[in-house]
């Protein structure tokens, strides 16, 4: 799905400038009073995590964003955000025109940057544990990002157009070529909530080495780990290599025994990002955080 081109960008910390499942944002109660720095690391701990077991080692490893606070309290870990990525984004996005749940060129306009603060507020479990059977994700947040910005799966509003795949430019009132999706594969929704597609690239360069292993990127509503696309040894995954859940049990830099983790891919497709989760998930999340009915990209 990579295109190059040339773009203005605005810098995420204009947040008051602030396609896709509108969510509403969610929050859960645990007492934030235990704060630990969320750039705060620890070393590697080679402990076999296949299946099940307590990830806080792994996830305390994670370089959570200055703008991210996560506490680990009572076998959860503790998010709190305010949904704006702590990377640049685009001056303006292709906004579809009201009413439109799947915008293409011809049913959307070059809008400034909506983005705009959420409230997230959420507790995973750190001892996921695979489910019988998997749970389809819906539209909405099914995963909180390093970046402070929400993860959502490979779907549109329809539930059925891949994002990536119907990627489109407009032309704004100089003639310059707006899009639909950024370069780090994430837009806002036309109510302010940015979210990512796949894989964030512009995410994955601040933690990984050019042709290194991927580290964690974010967590999903399971409590398994996101990665970029690449295995420990730098190599880069395909869907071939993944479920389909987009997940895999391999080593990782912070989980060296192995564990179970999805796998976010740079494709214009439905592998792009998850579109199961794997392990047993708390429909209180999930609900809090899905699009209620049909919604707006």
């Amino acid at each position: 799905m990579t295109i190059m081109r040339s773009r203005f960008l605005l810098l995420a910390s204009v947040g008051l400038l602030v396609g896709c499942g509108e969510s509403s944002s969610g929050s859960d109660t645990v007492d934030p009073t235990t704060t630990t720095s969320a750039t705060t690391t620890a070393s590697a701990t080679t402990i076999d995590t296949t299946e099940s077991g307590d990830l806080t080692s792994g996830f305390q490893q994670a370089s959570w964003g200055a703008n991210v606070t996560v506490t680990y309290e009572n076998g959860v870990l503790h998010y709190i955000s305010d949904g704006i990525p702590n990377h640049e984004r685009d001056v303006q996005y292709a906004v579809p025109t009201g009413g439109v749940v799947v915008p293409d060129a011809s049913t959307a306009t070059a809008t400034d940057d909506p983005t705009v603060a959420q409230t997230y507020d959420y507790s995973i479990p750190l001892t996921p544990t695979k489910a019988a059977t998997v749970t389809s994700t819906s539209l909405g947040v099914i995963g909180l990002m390093i970046s402070g910005a929400s993860l959502f799966n490979p779907y549109e509003g329809d539930g059925a157009t891949v994002a990536t795949q119907s990627n489109f430019s407009v032309k704004d009132a100089s003639g310059n070529d707006v899009w639909f999706l950024d370069d780090c594969a994430g837009h806002p929704t036309p109510m302010g909530q940015y979210h990512y597609h796949a894989l964030p690239k512009c995410v994955t360069a601040t933690v990984d080495e050019t042709n290194g292993a991927s580290h964690i990127i974010g967590i999903a509503f399971d409590g398994y780990p996101i990665y970029g696309d690449r295995d420990i040894n730098g190599n880069q995954l395909t869907a071939a290599d993944l479920d389909e859940c987009n997940g895999i049990t391999s080593p990782t830099p912070e989980f060296p025994g192995g564990v179970y983790h999805y796998v976010l891919l740079d494709v214009a497709d439905s592998t792009s990002s998850i579109r199961c989760f794997s392990g047993v998930v708390d429909e209180s999340i999930t609900s809090m955080a899905a699009m209620p009915g049909m919604g707006a990209p």
